[in-house]
């Protein structure tokens, strides 16, 4: 979600982030338990008429939808082999939909504003868990997924100009150690700045 946020001031922009979540997973399960290709191509419709609602960049949107696209190539006709075209096509309208949508949840909600809700949600529990220390914990999860991404692109980068060729394993021991390092970092960090362990 870091970077993703596109400012705005449309309703969308504006609407509270919990109804926003609610919304978006309501959708998700719809769509996702649905068998009827007009229902799949009618919400693929009603997000296009969102994404046109809230005025996110186009670039930036075909974007957050490309990967999912991409990977669909592969799949829907190996599905259709499977299981037939009209359940690969319902497949892939039913990602894509999903997708789209969550992408202009992140795209029209900021950071702050999900830990917010995410701490609001919980407040009834307070008695139980510490909303203040489930809002830092998804905010360092969003926080360390592009750090995780960085380290990972960095550790392709030095094997392609090393001009070494390995295993899966040349590559996840530098990402795991590095990733260690990373999180032995931020947890001084967040010592020296006053939390507990």
């Amino acid at each position: 979600m870091i970077g993703l946020y596109s400012p705005g001031t449309s309703l969308i922009h504006r609407a509270p982030t919990l109804l926003k979540l609610f919304l978006l997973s309501l959708c998700v399960v719809l769509i996702g338990t649905s068998s009827n290709p007009w229902v799949v191509g009618g919400a693929a419709a009603g997000v296009a008429l969102l994404f046109l609602a809230a005025r996110v960049p186009v670039r930036a949107a075909a974007a957050q939808i490309a990967p999912i696209v991409l990977i669909l190539l592969v799949a829907v006709p190996i599905q259709g082999l499977l299981s037939g075209w009209t359940i690969a096509a319902l497949m892939a309208g039913r990602l894509i939909v999903a997708v789209a949508l969550a992408a202009l949840f992140t795209m029209t909600t900021t950071v702050t504003a999900v830990l917010e809700a995410f701490q609001n949600l919980l407040r009834p529990f307070r008695r139980f868990i510490d909303t203040d220390r489930v809002g830092l914990l998804v905010a360092l999860t969003i926080r360390c997924i592009p750090l995780v991404s960085d380290i990972v692109r960095e550790v392709l980068e030095a094997r392609t100009a090393r001009g070494t060729r390995g295993s899966l394993l040349s590559i996840a021991v530098p990402v795991v150690v590095r990733s260690l390092y990373a999180a032995d970092a931020l947890g001084e960090a967040l010592i020296a700045r006053g939390l507990d362990d």
